[in-house]
Protein backbone atom coordinates (compact mmCIF):
# COMPACT_ATOMS: atom_id res chain seq x y z
CA UNK A 1 0.00 0.00 0.00
CA UNK A 2 3.00 2.36 1.36
CA UNK A 3 4.41 1.42 -2.21
CA UNK A 4 1.22 2.76 -4.74
CA UNK A 5 0.76 5.69 -2.53
CA UNK A 6 4.76 6.65 -3.00
CA UNK A 7 4.15 5.74 -7.08
CA UNK A 8 1.19 7.70 -6.86
CA UNK A 9 2.51 10.87 -5.38
CA UNK A 10 5.54 9.93 -7.88
CA UNK A 11 3.67 10.47 -10.61
CA UNK A 12 1.38 13.38 -9.10
CA UNK A 13 4.95 15.43 -8.88
CA UNK A 14 5.95 14.83 -12.26
CA UNK A 15 2.65 15.54 -13.66
CA UNK A 16 2.95 18.98 -12.05
CA UNK A 17 6.40 19.76 -13.23
CA UNK A 18 5.14 18.99 -16.75
CA UNK A 19 2.46 21.47 -16.20
CA UNK A 20 4.24 24.17 -14.82
CA UNK A 21 6.47 24.12 -17.78
CA UNK A 22 3.04 23.82 -20.03
CA UNK A 23 1.54 26.97 -18.58
CA UNK A 24 4.50 28.60 -19.18
CA UNK A 25 4.91 27.91 -22.88
CA UNK A 26 1.00 28.60 -23.00
CA UNK A 27 1.96 32.69 -22.15
CA UNK A 28 4.94 32.37 -24.37
CA UNK A 29 6.84 33.75 -20.69
CA UNK A 30 10.49 32.78 -20.72
CA UNK A 31 11.59 31.30 -17.23
CA UNK A 32 13.25 35.09 -16.71
CA UNK A 33 9.30 36.58 -17.23
CA UNK A 34 8.28 33.54 -14.83
CA UNK A 35 10.96 34.54 -12.12
CA UNK A 36 10.01 38.98 -12.48
CA UNK A 37 6.29 37.48 -11.77
CA UNK A 38 6.56 35.19 -9.27
CA UNK A 39 9.46 36.45 -7.26
CA UNK A 40 11.46 33.33 -7.62
CA UNK A 41 14.64 32.65 -8.92
CA UNK A 42 14.93 31.25 -12.33
CA UNK A 43 17.17 28.22 -11.50
CA UNK A 44 14.16 27.23 -8.96
CA UNK A 45 11.50 27.60 -11.50
CA UNK A 46 13.77 25.13 -13.60
CA UNK A 47 14.26 23.05 -11.31
CA UNK A 48 10.55 22.76 -10.90
CA UNK A 49 9.43 22.21 -14.75
CA UNK A 50 12.19 19.20 -14.52
CA UNK A 51 10.91 17.80 -11.65
CA UNK A 52 14.72 17.82 -9.54
CA UNK A 53 12.87 19.98 -7.43
CA UNK A 54 8.53 19.92 -5.84
CA UNK A 55 7.75 23.59 -4.61
CA UNK A 56 6.74 24.21 -1.32
CA UNK A 57 3.25 24.84 -0.45
CA UNK A 58 4.27 28.91 -0.45
CA UNK A 59 5.93 28.39 -3.63
CA UNK A 60 3.10 26.32 -5.12
CA UNK A 61 0.48 29.19 -4.02
CA UNK A 62 2.51 31.95 -5.65
CA UNK A 63 2.79 30.03 -9.21
CA UNK A 64 -0.82 29.41 -8.99
CA UNK A 65 -1.40 33.07 -8.30
CA UNK A 66 0.54 34.17 -11.24
CA UNK A 67 -1.28 31.24 -13.42
CA UNK A 68 -4.50 32.72 -11.81
CA UNK A 69 -5.12 29.27 -10.69
CA UNK A 70 -6.59 27.76 -7.06
CA UNK A 71 -3.89 24.80 -6.29
CA UNK A 72 -6.79 22.33 -6.63
CA UNK A 73 -7.37 23.36 -10.26
CA UNK A 74 -3.55 22.81 -11.59
CA UNK A 75 -3.66 19.49 -9.41
CA UNK A 76 -6.53 18.69 -11.53
CA UNK A 77 -4.78 19.35 -14.49
CA UNK A 78 -2.41 17.57 -13.57
CA UNK A 79 -4.78 14.46 -13.39
CA UNK A 80 -7.09 12.61 -16.06
CA UNK A 81 -10.60 13.20 -16.46
CA UNK A 82 -11.86 13.83 -13.00
CA UNK A 83 -14.51 11.40 -11.58
CA UNK A 84 -17.81 12.25 -9.94
CA UNK A 85 -16.77 9.70 -7.08
CA UNK A 86 -13.29 9.68 -5.61
CA UNK A 87 -12.62 6.87 -3.13
CA UNK A 88 -10.72 8.06 0.02
CA UNK A 89 -7.77 6.43 -1.14
CA UNK A 90 -7.59 7.75 -4.89
CA UNK A 91 -7.95 11.44 -3.82
CA UNK A 92 -4.95 13.59 -4.96
CA UNK A 93 -2.58 14.07 -2.04
CA UNK A 94 0.37 16.33 -1.85
CA UNK A 95 2.88 16.61 0.90
CA UNK A 96 5.20 19.54 1.91
CA UNK A 97 7.44 17.94 3.79
CA UNK A 98 9.34 21.67 4.34
CA UNK A 99 6.30 23.03 6.05
CA UNK A 100 4.63 19.43 7.50
CA UNK A 101 1.75 20.09 5.63
CA UNK A 102 -0.76 17.41 3.57
CA UNK A 103 -3.42 18.46 1.13
CA UNK A 104 -6.15 15.92 -0.17
CA UNK A 105 -8.01 17.07 -2.31
CA UNK A 106 -11.18 15.56 -1.42
CA UNK A 107 -13.82 16.78 -3.94
CA UNK A 108 -11.63 17.27 -7.35
CA UNK A 109 -12.46 20.64 -9.06
CA UNK A 110 -14.15 20.46 -12.07
CA UNK A 111 -14.28 22.73 -15.09
CA UNK A 112 -17.91 23.76 -14.68
CA UNK A 113 -18.09 23.26 -11.10
CA UNK A 114 -16.80 26.56 -8.41
CA UNK A 115 -16.65 24.55 -5.14
CA UNK A 116 -14.79 21.84 -4.06
CA UNK A 117 -13.40 20.51 -0.57
CA UNK A 118 -9.61 19.78 0.32
CA UNK A 119 -8.39 18.35 3.75
CA UNK A 120 -5.42 20.00 5.16
CA UNK A 121 -3.35 18.96 8.01
CA UNK A 122 -0.70 20.89 9.62
CA UNK A 123 1.84 19.41 11.75
CA UNK A 124 2.50 21.58 15.84
CA UNK A 125 4.11 24.93 14.62
CA UNK A 126 3.51 24.65 11.26
CA UNK A 127 2.80 27.12 9.12
CA UNK A 128 1.80 28.61 5.69
CA UNK A 129 1.79 32.05 4.26
CA UNK A 130 0.27 32.71 0.73
CA UNK A 131 0.83 36.64 -0.61
CA UNK A 132 -1.79 36.68 -2.07
CA UNK A 133 -5.27 34.63 -3.13
CA UNK A 134 -4.54 32.83 -6.84
CA UNK A 135 -8.06 34.09 -7.47
CA UNK A 136 -9.34 37.41 -6.07
CA UNK A 137 -12.83 37.34 -4.12
CA UNK A 138 -12.71 33.10 -3.60
CA UNK A 139 -15.14 31.88 -0.60
CA UNK A 140 -13.55 30.08 1.82
CA UNK A 141 -14.92 28.05 4.68
CA UNK A 142 -12.38 26.40 7.25
CA UNK A 143 -14.15 23.65 9.64
CA UNK A 144 -11.80 22.17 11.79
CA UNK A 145 -11.95 18.65 12.89
CA UNK A 146 -9.08 18.03 15.08
CA UNK A 147 -6.61 20.42 17.00
CA UNK A 148 -6.95 24.01 16.65
CA UNK A 149 -6.05 26.43 13.46
CA UNK A 150 -4.73 29.78 13.70
CA UNK A 151 -5.98 31.98 10.70
CA UNK A 152 -4.70 35.27 9.53
CA UNK A 153 -6.75 36.44 6.71
CA UNK A 154 -5.23 40.18 5.86
CA UNK A 155 -4.12 41.76 8.93
CA UNK A 156 -6.87 39.90 11.03
CA UNK A 157 -6.03 36.37 13.04
CA UNK A 158 -8.90 34.23 14.02
CA UNK A 159 -8.15 31.37 16.46
CA UNK A 160 -10.49 28.29 14.90
CA UNK A 161 -10.46 25.21 17.15
CA UNK A 162 -12.18 21.49 17.06
CA UNK A 163 -16.01 22.15 15.68
CA UNK A 164 -15.33 25.87 14.89
CA UNK A 165 -16.17 26.90 10.94
CA UNK A 166 -14.71 30.41 10.05
CA UNK A 167 -16.43 32.06 6.28
CA UNK A 168 -14.18 34.70 4.52
CA UNK A 169 -14.03 35.89 1.00
CA UNK A 170 -9.85 36.16 0.29
CA UNK A 171 -8.94 39.53 -1.42
CA UNK A 172 -5.43 39.45 0.17
CA UNK A 173 -2.59 37.37 2.03
CA UNK A 174 -3.35 34.77 4.68
CA UNK A 175 -1.76 32.13 6.56
CA UNK A 176 -2.47 29.13 8.42
CA UNK A 177 -0.68 28.14 11.55
CA UNK A 178 -0.67 25.40 13.64
CA UNK A 179 -0.05 26.19 17.49
CA UNK A 180 -0.03 23.10 18.76
CA UNK A 181 0.18 21.02 20.96
CA UNK A 182 -1.26 18.31 18.09
CA UNK A 183 -1.10 18.68 14.65
CA UNK A 184 -4.33 20.40 13.02
CA UNK A 185 -6.84 19.16 10.44
CA UNK A 186 -9.42 20.70 8.98
CA UNK A 187 -11.37 20.82 5.94
CA UNK A 188 -11.45 23.76 3.82
CA UNK A 189 -14.03 24.38 1.05
CA UNK A 190 -13.36 26.85 -1.80
CA UNK A 191 -16.01 28.57 -4.21
CA UNK A 192 -14.46 30.52 -6.83
CA UNK A 193 -16.33 33.99 -7.56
Amino acid sequence: MREARGAEARAVEAGLAVRLGELRAERGWTLDELARRSGMSRSTLSRFERGELSPTAAQLGRLCSVHGRTMSRLLLEVEAQPAQLVPAGRQAVWRDETTDFVRRSVSPPHAGLRAEVVEGILGPGAAIAYEKPPVPGLEQHIWVLEGTLEVAVDDTVHTVGRGDCLRFLLRGSSRFHCPGPERVRYALMIVAP
